[in-house]
């Protein structure tokens, strides 16, 4: 479930790819990152984001894969989700405590 952004993904995998595929003819990877961002209409930074994004993805690069983030932020909301289901529930509960048992204060 990728955010969709304001390049097409194709746009996205080819400079992504030459990025990788022509860093050795630049002094560094940040001269191709900026000479490739340039030719392709875009800021250097977003290519470079995109290109480590690539690296981790491939394993090039320690972190998370997408998927694994993907899958982590899944985990997060349901989570969350149910931690406020679970306060909902121990509030009910104790509602319907003192409204059955006379003994207790209201």
């Amino acid at each position: 479930m990728t955010r969709r952004g304001r390049y097409p993904t194709e746009v996205r995998e080819r400079a992504v790819r030459l990025v990788l595929e022509h860093q050795h003819d630049y002094r560094s990877q940040w001269a191709a990152i900026s000479s490739i961002a340039a030719k392709s209409g875009m800021t250097a930074e977003t290519l470079r984001k995109w290109v480590r994004r690539a690296e981790v993805d491939g394993g090039a690069r320690p972190g998370l894969t997408s998927t694994e983030r993907e899958r982590l932020q899944e985990l997060e909301r349901e989570n969350r989700e149910l931690r406020r289901a679970n306060e909902i529930l121990k509030a009910a509960s104790a509602f319907f405590a003192r409204e059955l048992d006379p003994r207790l204060p209201r």
